[in-house]
């Protein structure tokens, strides 16, 4: 076949002719290959080929050649040698290749038939591998698009491959799939164009997902897979040829990203993930997000992706240890916005809860979790085997699958407006509030608060129950529980401010009083949430007990005032003597506080508990503790605690003197006397200003700070 289809004379036959013109000459070319080698030593080379007017330009021999194998350029032995057998092949079908797409484009759409059955036709005559044939094509392709002008005569060779891929669907991904990765140009502009054709793309979409799930982790071809489908699902109208696959499609890219988030991170990751861009993705993790988002956005999900964005769930879904945490994020966007999806979801997801692999049976948890907020989702299933399997999450050995379990029983037990399974969910969440892992206690917190925001809450039991395990989890070392657990708090004595109905003055009075110091502290906290949680709190209280403190409070909180926590102190000694030793010795305990403004604060409340304190409501050993506790600190490496500690020393030891006094009256004091000797008033300490930084009003606001 010298010179080409684009060297033919001019006014030669075109159409299905032209096509089983050049099918003939393949076979009789094998034929004549296999009847006897030819005894040339080399192939006479092609005359150059003439281009048409108006035609594309003339594309060299060498540039339809770059992924021939390296052996059709070796040298040939000694004796009688023959044409080299591959060069040969992939030129004859580079030459159908283009044949076919001239065809088409004089043709037109009606030439596509005839262009299949000539393509197919010439195929079988091949007598070889039908995969191996249809590469050769697609290798011939892939060089020659590049040098094809833009318009028709590009579209028409873009249309050969729809021909092709119309009947080797299979075979037309996998000589496609090697050229994705690196991503190329060319390859990309083939994947768009099969998008495109409605009658082929459903069927490349399904070979591409077989291609992402056949991979166990992020191999070589899953990756090409995976960019493959980002560039077809960009294509307006494609997703819509994902009908009756589209869970599938979507987990495989959720559990991708879990592959891609627990192995190594490539050096061209970028650090700031774009949420948008043209061109080639920077990295694989970036690549699948799109494709994830083409798919939600294709099938009219826009607002999953938008909320996924304002929540940040995306940084999350490519986290190494986040990724879950972006799974029930998705989750429940789907379950507000595209609930369309949630059954044939939960259908796929059954039977990857016991894979082996561990990416698709933890990503598939994490979205069985999320979608338990959707009540019609969970009628798939009966309640008792939803329970029982959530049930035996709790009882795994990792973290991480009880931590799911823990979350799924408090979606399913408030998924309809009320509290249910009460017997088999508060003692799942009060004993997760004794975990070591922060997930599982921040979600044991968050689930018990869901449950007091609910009607008919249990108000008195979970006051009893969380008497001994909440005011632990007021001083844990972990910001996010701390702040979880001063929250769940105040929320407990929002519902239980309704008086002796729900135990106000019973267990919830003693958890509130027990809580009071380590709230007044925390107001302090280095953690801007449990400072603010801590201020939410006791603005509860304040309106519960009816202190009339709220202002005390709030200027403590962001201005810390010692005359405001000076008046706080005042008012407490007055209404609650009884527990004015609990206090002080409650207080004692954070003078050893690794944080300078704990100390300080902690010294401060100290000074005026005892300022404010009569000498027959604190004993002599409480004082002598108070008195070596705040000598230490004395020496603190913090000025501004040790100056404190100075002033609130002298306060234990002028109540200690007015004990002595006290005692010395009482000896000598007559029987028909009924007033005891006057004591000398004592001075009121004063601090100075606290060094550290206070938390302004301002900020809330967005308005400048002073200064």
């Amino acid at each position: 076949m010298a010179g080409g289809v684009w060297g033919r004379a001019r006014g030669a036959p075109v159409g299905a002719l032209t096509l089983t013109a050049l099918a003939e000459g393949i076979r009789t070319g094998q034929g004549e290959r296999t009847a006897a080698p030819s005894k040339d030593p080399e192939p006479k080379p092609e005359l150059e080929p003439e281009a048409e007017p108006g035609g594309a330009p003339t594309v060299p021999p060498a540039a339809r050649e770059p992924c021939s194998p390296p052996h059709a350029q070796d040298p040939a032995p000694e004796g009688p040698r023959q044409p080299p057998q591959s060069s040969w092949e992939e030129g004859a079908l580079s030459d159908l290749a283009l044949c076919t797409a001239a065809c088409l484009e004089e043709a037109g759409l009606a030439g596509t038939q005839a262009a299949a059955l000539a393509l197919s036709s010439a195929l079988e005559a091949r007598g070889e591998r039908l995969e191996e044939q249809v590469h050769a094509l697609v290798r011939g392709l892939l060089a020659q698009v590049p040098g094809l002008a833009e318009g028709r005569p590009r579209r028409a060779a873009l249309r050969v491959l729809s021909s092709l891929a119309l009947e080797h669907s299979r075979d037309v991904v996998r000589a496609l799939l090697p050229c994705s990765l690196p991503p190329d140009g060319t390859a990309a502009e083939l994947w768009r164009s099969l998008s495109r054709n409605q009658r082929v793309n459903g069927q490349v979409l399904v070979q591409l997902l077989w291609a992402l799930k056949g991979a166990a982790g992020p191999k070589q071809e899953a990756l090409a897979a995976t960019r493959a489908l980002g560039e077809m699902l960009s294509v307006s109208g494609c997703v819509g040829a994902t009908r009756g696959f589209y869970p599938h499609l979507l987990l495989a890219l959720v559990t991708q990203l879990h592959e891609l988030a627990q192995g190594p991170r490539s050096p061209d990751t970028p650090k700031v993930w774009a949420p948008s861009h043209r061109g080639p993705p920077r990295s694989h993790t970036s690549c699948t997000v799109e494709a994830l988002k083409a798919l939600l956005t294709g099938d009219g999900s826009r607002m999953v992706v938008t909320c996924m964005e304002q929540a940040g769930g995306w940084r999350r879904l490519v986290g190494a240890h986040t990724h879950l945490e972006g799974v029930l994020l998705l989750a429940s966007a789907m379950v507000a916005h595209a609930d369309h999806h949630l059954r044939g979801l939960f259908a796929d997801l059954l039977p990857r809860l016991r894979s082996a692999d561990d990416a698709q049976r933890l990503t598939a948890m994490a979205f069985f979790t999320g979608l338990l907020q959707s009540w019609p989702t969970t009628r798939l299933l009966r309640e008792e085997v939803i329970l029982e399997r959530l049930r035996a999450w709790q009882g795994d050995p990792e973290p991480t699958v009880r931590w799911l379990g823990l979350l799924g029983l408090g979606h399913l037990a408030l998924n309809r407006g009320k509290v249910r399974h009460v017997t088999v969910l508060l003692p799942a969440l009060l004993g997760a509030l004794g975990e070591g892992d922060a997930r599982l206690v921040g979600a044991a917190l968050g689930a018990l608060r869901k449950v007091l925001l609910q009607p008919r809450a249990p108000v008195r039991r979970l006051s009893r129950e969380l008497g001994l395990r909440l005011p632990p989890l007021l001083d844990d070392a972990r910001d996010s529980v701390r702040a979880s657990a001063t929250g769940l708090l105040g929320t407990l004595v929002r519902r239980g401010q309704g008086g002796l109905r729900v135990g106000l003055r019973g267990p919830l009075r003693k958890l509130v009083l027990k809580s009071l110091v380590p709230l007044l502290l925390r107001l302090h906290d280095p953690s801007l949430d449990a400072a603010e949680s801590s201020e939410w709190t006791l603005a509860r209280c304040d309106r519960a007990l009816r202190w009339g403190l709220l202002e005390e409070v709030v200027t403590v909180a962001h201005y810390d005032s010692p005359e405001a926590l000076s008046r706080v102190c005042q008012r407490l000694v007055q209404w609650y003597p009884s527990h004015v030793p609990r206090f002080l010795s409650q207080t004692q305990g954070y003078l050893r506080s690794p944080e300078d403004p704990l100390r300080r604060a902690a010294a401060m409340l100290i000074g005026f508990l005892v300022h404010h304190s009569s000498p027959s409501r604190v004993s002599s050993d409480l004082l002598d503790s108070l008195c070596q506790g705040l000598g230490q600190l004395q020496s603190d490496p913090e000025p501004a605690v040790a100056a404190v500690a100075q002033v609130s020393s002298q306060q234990v030891a002028l109540l200690a003197r007015a004990q002595g006094c006290r005692r010395r009256g009482l000896r000598f004091r007559f029987p028909g006397l009924r007033r005891s000797p006057a004591r000398p008033a004592r001075p009121p300490p004063v601090y100075p200003d606290s060094p550290f930084q206070r938390r302004s009003l301002a900020g809330r606001w967005g308005c400048p700070g002073p200064g």
